[in-house]
C-alpha cells in the first residue's frame, strides 16, 4: 500500500480508492505464514485475537443496504485473517442492526466472540435494551455485557450477574472513553468483579498506564481498548510523514500497524477494538497482531518519536 519511503499516508491511500476499497478482496498478505496473536482472558483462561473490531459510527449504516452490503465485506475479511470480538453499543445508531444484518449474511460464527454495552438508566430499562441487543444481533447470548461509560453501573450490574448465573451472557465489563472518570472506573474495579474493562489507551492518551492497566493485571480483569487511533487523530499529525526505519524492527509496514503494535505490546492489554469501513483497511489493521510486538525500549521509542510531533 505504500512505498518503500512510507511517504504515502494510508488516509491519502485510502482517498485515492474510494468507493472502491469496501468492493475488493485483497489477497491474506503473508497471513497464511503466520496467525494473530491471542491473549488470555485471565477469568476464564479462553484465548481470544488481540485485535478485533468496533463498530462505532463505521457501521451506523442499517437504512443503507448498499453499506450493510460493504460492512459485510469488511467483517467477511475480519474473519478470514483471525479476528473475533466485535464490540458494538446501542449508543452508536443503528450498528447493533447493521452488524446482525451482515452476520446473517455471512453466517460465520465460528470465532465470533460478541461484545456490546448497556447505556441507558433504571433496571427495567437496561433489561429491556439488552433484550433488544440480542434481538438485533440474532443471539440467545452474548459473550460479554458491557456497562456503557459506567451509566448507572452498579444499577446494572446486579443484573448482570444474574443474567451471567441464567447463561444469557458470559462474561461482564464496564467502559469509559476519552480519559474520563478514571478515578470512579478505578473504585469500580476495586470494588467489583468485573470480567472486562473497557478504556482509552494509545501513543498520546497514555494516562491509564499510570493506575489502571496495572489495576486490571492485579485484579485478573481483560483490557479492551478503544479509540486506539484517537478517531485519526494520530495519522492526521504524521501526514506525508515516513515511519522510521527501526519500525521494520518490530514488523511495522505503516502507521496503522505502529500505533496498534504500541497498544498490544502492553501486557495488561487484552484486545484493541479499530473501527474500519473499508476492506483494505481491515488487512492494514489486523497485521498489526501478527509478527514482532514491540520491547520496553522500542515503546519508549515510540513515545519519544510521537513527543516531537
Amino acid at each position: 500500500m505504500k512505498g518503500s519511503d512510507g511517504t504515502l499516508s494510508r488516509r491519502r491511500f485510502l482517498q485515492q480508492i474510494a468507493g472502491l476499497a469496501g468492493l475488493i478482496s485483497l489477497p491474506a498478505m503473508g497471513f497464511s505464514q503466520h496467525e494473530i496473536l491471542k491473549r488470555q482472558i485471565p477469568a476464564s483462561g479462553e484465548l481470544i485475537p488481540i485485535l478485533g473490531m468496533g463498530t462505532w459510527q463505521t457501521f451506523d449504516v442499517a437504512d443503507y443496504p448498499e453499506l450493510v452490503q460493504r460492512r459485510s465485506q469488511v467483517l467477511k475479511a475480519f474473519f478470514e485473517l483471525g479476528g473475533g470480538m466485535i464490540d458494538s453499543s446501542p449508543m452508536y445508531g443503528s450498528s447493533e442492526q447493521a452488524v446482525g444484518a451482515c452476520l446473517e449474511r455471512l453466517n460465520h460464527h465460528g470465532s465470533l466472540f460478541t461484545a456490546t454495552k448497556v447505556w441507558i438508566p433504571m433496571r427495567w430499562l437496561g433489561i429491556q435494551q439488552m433484550k433488544q441487543s440480542m434481538k438485533l444481533w440474532g443471539l440467545k447470548q452474548f459473550d460479554l455485557m458491557q456497562i456503557h461509560n459506567m451509566l448507572d453501573w452498579e444499577t446494572h450490574l446486579e443484573t448482570l450477574k444474574a443474567w451471567k448465573a441464567e447463561g444469557k451472557i458470559r462474561y461482564i465489563g464496564i467502559t469509559t472513553s476519552h480519559g474520563r472518570r478514571h478515578e470512579a472506573l478505578e473504585q469500580a474495579l476495586i470494588s467489583e468483579d468485573f470480567d472486562f474493562v473497557q478504556l482509552t489507551y494509545n501513543l498520546l492518551d497514555r494516562e491509564a498506564e499510570q493506575r489502571l492497566l496495572p489495576l486490571a493485571a492485579d485484579r485478573g480483569i481483560a483490557v479492551i481498548v478503544n479509540r486506539p487511533f484517537r478517531r485519526g487523530e494520530l495519522f492526521d499529525l504524521l501526514e506525508g510523514k515516513s515511519l522510521p526505519a527501526w519500525a521494520a524492527e518490530i514488523d511495522c509496514a505503516n502507521w496503522a500497524q505502529f500505533f496498534l503494535k504500541f497498544i498490544l505490546s502492553h501486557p495488561s492489554v487484552t484486545c484493541a477494538i479499530p473501527a474500519t469501513s473499508r476492506v483494505d483497511h481491515m488487512y492494514e489493521n489486523m497485521r498489526a497482531g501478527v509478527g514482532l510486538l514491540p520491547d520496553p525500549s522500542i515503546r519508549r521509542r515510540m513515545v519519544d518519536l510521537m513527543e516531537t510531533i
